[in-house]
């Protein structure tokens, strides 16, 4: 039988990389009226009015007429409204991003956003997630865990490979399983459920594959791609609709005035695994 050659394949996911035609991709699409009337964004910030361009200015005794009380505004740039809602967007994280070593990251990320122009983003911390995350999970669906067993179940040990008529075996028995994802109550606090969250596109390859003496090492290569964007559900779905954080990223990213671009989240990570042929007997 034809024996696996590395680097190979394994797994990919429907989605795939660099899909800019992705739902929560899109920019600069929705008109005033649209987002006041179908996303209900009637107030998006507590500072200022980003339709009208006015900045709300604080009440003065001197203001207060006849049990009534005026409230004065001064006038301000598209560009310094933009620039006032990215200082909220980046104030509004924090309370989901304060604890651990990557609650920096979504700072970063807003920053990229609103100066970068949309192109894709990478940073070492996100790496270390991504690996992290993998080498921990507990769980008996681990993605990890679940490669593993598909070794050694289908290594041929008397010609020390891994038959090429096999490889299905990963995709299906990966499919069963859970991707790596931040979606735990340690991610809500420590930025990655705002930074990442669920992924878009996941793509899994052996890169080396050493079988000898009943006794195999692998490295397992992950190349995951998420897309800092929101889309229509984001906005309207119950658990979210109401956060001003999302009513702040969701107004830069699809007012057709402004149109800041989302962008893709690029991380990788690369897993040595072993095992030998009888190890669960023993």
């Amino acid at each position: 039988m034809t024996a696996m050659q590395t680097p190979c394949i394994i797994f990919q996911t429907r989605h795939r990389m660099d899909d800019y035609g992705a739902r929560d991709m899109r920019y600069g699409d929705l008109t005033a009226d649209q987002l006041q009337h179908q996303y209900h964004l009637e107030q998006v910030s507590a500072t200022i009015d980003p339709y009208r361009l006015k900045k709300r200015l604080p009440f003065t005794p001197s203001q207060y007429q006849f049990g009534t009380y005026y409230k004065s505004e001064s006038d301000i740039t598209l560009e310094q409204c933009a620039r006032i809602l990215f200082d909220e967007f980046r104030s509004e994280s924090r309370l989901f991003s304060f604890y651990g070593p990557y609650r920096h990251l979504i700072i970063d990320m807003i920053n990229h956003m609103q100066h970068a122009n949309g192109a894709p983003f990478r940073h070492i911390l996100l790496d270390m997630a991504l690996k992290n995350k993998i080498i921990n999970s507990t769980s008996t669906k681990s993605n990890i865990k679940i490669i593993n067993t598909t070794l050694k179940s289908n290594i041929n040990w008397k010609e020390s490979t891994y038959p090429m008529g096999k490889i299905s075996d990963f995709r299906d028995n990966i499919s069963e399983g859970a991707l790596p994802k931040f979606t735990s109550l340690l991610d809500a606090i420590n930025g990655m459920a705002l930074t990442v969250h669920d992924t878009w596109a996941t793509q899994i390859t052996i890169s080396n594959l050493f079988v000898h003496d009943n006794f195999y090492n692998a490295k397992i290569h992950y190349k995951i791609q998420d897309h800092f964007g929101l889309d229509e559900q984001d906005i309207l779905k119950y658990q979210t609709r109401n956060l001003s954080i999302i009513k702040t990223w969701f107004f830069l990213q699809r007012y057709n005035l402004l149109g800041f671009k989302p962008f893709m989240t690029n991380m990788e990570a690369t897993i040595d695994i072993s095992g030998r042929r009888n190890e669960e007997r023993e």
